[in-house]
């Protein structure tokens, strides 16, 4: 008999990133890194532990346009189009290292990490990883939920609330849509909550949302179970907070395991340090910059770094995971003794921490599973909506406002250099709000409709909150300044279109293939 709970919660989500007017575009390659090492990765942890029947709960979020680009054709050519680049790469490099025996040896390794890859995506689940993911999680073991329709920061947009409850309802039918059945849960986009957000949660049909500590921590009535135990808001829609003791031990690269010597370093790769000219197609016009994935280097050190070594990776792993299973059970034991119930630690974690900013991510999550399974009876994994069933009694208030951004509140996306997005697209969603009046739904031509769908669907792109987080990291500003703009811009032409009656097909046609999202959306849940 197990003494508490643990939820291990993964939040899968990259913005919509599709360019068929570029042959080979460099943000692209976030899809394809993060494929590579976390999707890929991640999905043949929980394929292996399903046929060794290893019992686990884990809770997938997953994002629509992350969900979108998986099962885009075209950019699963381009993925397995890159990936046969890097591995001809290898072959290249296995040649080039042929007499220092550290780096052969590493050389080899990613030959196999990248063969092994490229035959999982393309023979092994036919380059559908969303149809595996849907076998996987049929299963029981692997639930999933969803998240924002594009990530958008809602607080930030509440302004008119029909971008509030598009972000949800747009989300909640695509995940029916794809999946067969509707998400219980969300993951607030940046578990960005501000009062009276359930309402709108409820109404979309979820019954349930994470967010971070502090909402509850810092709620209306303090709960006496704190964050080890939900909450109900007042429309009755369920609360879940982050435990920080768990969630640090993994994400942190200073203070937690990622940052161990042994693990590999994430910013050496040979895409930036060898010559252009050997590199070739594997970069971006012959010439731009870009990672490969082929990383030689451990973390030790600052400039005398060690060769990665994936067997002294491994026993590492090993033993964190152990740790951190050992520390989970004393954080139980003490829990029991406060709590009039078994406690729930909740574990949330960026997904593509496991695997592209953490290499041995998934491996450690494998272990780490194994462990809980095989070798102890104090914790058991859950999730959320499993918990609710066995504790449906849980006490009534309204979280604080909150995020696990910077600083814990809304700062981070809207400070000096990224407010400037917010008004815009405030106003736009009010004034296509007014437009959608003006053209209700059951007046409409076939034609119209689709200039109203893809105007709601440009508008949705805007709101990501990637954006102004991109610009507020400075990791690619102008990209993501440009994005905004170039959505609100298709936005107003589209307007324009319908207002003056003098639709360009083409030009619509051309905008609905570059930003092909949500197929069965309905504008008007923008009112």
């Amino acid at each position: 008999m197990n003494s508490g709970y643990l939820s291990i919660i993964l939040h899968a989500h990259l913005p919509y990133v599709r360019h068929p007017e570029h042959d080979n575009f460099l943000e692209e390659h976030w899809l394809f890194e993060a494929i590579t090492e976390t999707y890929i990765p991640l999905l043949r942890v929980f394929e292996q532990l399903e046929k060794e029947s290893v019992s686990y709960n884990v809770l997938l979020s997953l994002s629509p346009t992350l969900v979108t680009m998986l099962d885009d054709e075209l950019l699963q050519e381009r993925f397995l189009r890159r990936a046969y680049r890097i591995l001809a790469l290898c072959d290249k490099e296995i040649d080039r290292n042929k007499n220092n025996s550290e780096l052969l040896n590493i050389s080899k390794w990613y030959h196999n990490f990248f063969l092994e890859t490229i035959d999982w995506f393309e023979n092994k689940c036919n380059c559908r990883l969303i149809q595996k993911l849907a076998e996987i999680s049929s299963h029981g073991n692997l639930d999933l939920m969803t998240c924002g329709a594009t990530h958008g920061f809602l607080p930030l947009i509440k302004n008119d609330a029909g971008a509030v409850n598009a972000q949800l309802q747009v989300a909640y039918d695509f995940h029916a849509n794809t999946f067969g059945a509707p998400a219980s849960g969300i993951w607030l986009p940046e578990c960005a909550y501000y009062p009276g957000l359930d309402e709108n949660i409820k109404k979309a049909g979820f019954k349930y949302f994470i967010l971070d500590t502090h909402g509850i921590e810092n709620a209306a009535n303090a709960s006496k179970r704190g964050i080890y135990a939900p909450i109900y808001c007042p429309s009755g829609v369920a609360a879940f907070a982050r435990d920080p003791e768990s969630s640090k031990q993994v994400w942190s690269a200073e203070e937690g395991y990622p940052g161990a010597n042994e693990y590999r370093e994430f910013y050496r790769d040979i895409g930036h340090e060898l010559d252009n000219e050997y590199l070739g197609n594997v970069l971006i016009d012959g010439k731009i910059k870009s990672d490969t994935g082929l990383k030689y280097y451990a973390i030790t050190g600052n400039e005398n770094k060690s060769i990665y070594n994936p067997n002294s990776a491994r026993e590492k792993v090993a033993l964190d995971a152990g740790d951190f299973l050992s520390k989970r059970q004393q954080q139980i034991e003490y829990l029991c003794t406060q709590l009039d119930r078994k406690p729930l630690i909740v574990s949330p974690y960026d997904a593509e921490l496991f695997g592209h900013w953490w290499f041995e991510g998934p491996m450690f999550l494998d272990i780490l599973l194994r462990k809980i399974h095989y070798d102890q009876t104090t914790i058991k994994t859950i999730t959320p909506e499993k918990y609710l069933a066995e504790y449906p009694e849980n006490i009534e208030t309204t979280p604080n406002p909150s995020s696990w951004g910077g600083e814990g509140y809304f700062e981070f996306w809207c400070s000096d250099c990224n407010n400037w997005i917010f008004p815009l697209l405030n106003t736009a969603s009010h004034e296509f709000s007014q437009l959608l009046k003006k053209y209700p739904e059951e007046n409409i031509s076939p034609i119209q409709k689709r200039i109203l769908c893809q105007s709601a669907r440009e508008l949705l792109l805007a709101q990501a909150s990637d954006w102004p987080f991109i610009i507020r990291t400075n990791t690619s500003p102008e990209y993501a300044s440009n994005r905004v703009k170039s959505h609100l811009a298709r936005l107003q032409k589209l307007n324009k279109m319908l207002e003056s009656n003098n639709i360009d097909e083409n030009e619509l046609a051309a905008i609905e293939y570059t930003d092909k999202i949500f197929p069965n959306i309905t504008p008007y849940h923008l009112i």
